[in-house]
């Protein structure tokens, strides 16, 4: 546990401890989506990186608390949290996650505190100052049929209709959010960005993707993985590969990892 907002997954036990300047990761789940999506790539990265896991309000032991609804208090929230780190981190956000990893950037730099070396955005596409596709959904159907079409594992939870009852206060609010965020110019991060992409994401093209390049002036890669919006445990090797790379090419890691430290 890291306080309120950051969950940190015990990596399994033959994996050398962590040493303390271990470089950080923090990631940011997708709208309906809880830390334990990142248990997978936790595990992956262990133990070059130090994953920790945001904890949206809403879900998992967060359940009882009301959802965020929008993601610049979302993004408000985080930013404190996210700031108080002890070593250079990164930050990764997955679909919506990438939007509130961003704006947590943004806040970080305009306020001169410490941010992160890298940025990792994954399953999205640039903001712009006008809606993207499938973000303004008005009813509940609307929200599963869109949740249907991306795919993962909340389109079967959704069949359930207890399990439906529990994840859908978090994805009406979560989509609320995104449906209502207006992205607004502003000075370009300085910070390298690495965007993932997979090729038959229905929401996300390439172009869309490469977009974010536009906002940084440090340098954007975009890379390309084969398969639909979460294709991201499909391909843990690769994407733990090209997540450990941009962190280290920001030059922050990963460091040796002694034992016993």
């Amino acid at each position: 546990m890291q306080g309120e907002w950051l969950r940190r997954f015990d990596t399994p036990s033959p994996a050398p401890r962590r040493g303390t300047g271990t470089p950080r990761l923090i990631c940011f789940p997708h709208a309906g989506g809880a830390a334990s999506a990142f248990l997978p790539l936790a595990r992956a990265l262990a133990p070059a990186l130090d994953v920790l896991a945001v904890q949206y309000p809403g879900r998992q032991d967060r359940r009882h608390e009301q959802p965020v609804d929008d993601l610049g208090r979302l993004a408000d929230a985080l930013t404190a949290p996210v700031a108080n780190q002890t070593r250079p981190y990164a930050l990764f956000g997955h679909s919506m996650g990438a939007l509130v990893a961003y704006e947590v950037a943004r806040r970080l730099a305009a306020r001169s505190l410490p941010g992160p070396a890298a940025l990792i955005l994954s399953g999205r596409g640039a903001p712009t100052a006008r809606p993207a596709r499938y973000d303004r959904l008005r009813t509940d159907q609307d929200i599963m049929r869109v949740v249907r079409l991306l795919g993962g594992t909340t389109p079967r939870v959704l069949e359930d209709p207890e399990l439906r009852d529990m994840v859908m206060p978090a994805l009406r609010a979560d989509y609320r959010a995104i449906g209502a965020y207006v992205w607004r110019p502003g000075p370009p991060l300085d910070i390298p960005f690495t965007v993932l992409v997979a090729d038959a994401d229905p929401v996300v093209g390439r172009d869309e993707a490469e977009a974010w390049g536009e906002l940084t002036t440090a340098g954007s890669t975009t890379r390309v993985f084969h398969g639909g919006h979460f294709f991201l445990d499909a391909h843990l090797p690769r994407v733990a590969e090209v997540v450990t790379a941009a962190v280290s090419e920001a030059g922050v890691g990963p460091l040796a990892v002694t034992e016993g430290r």
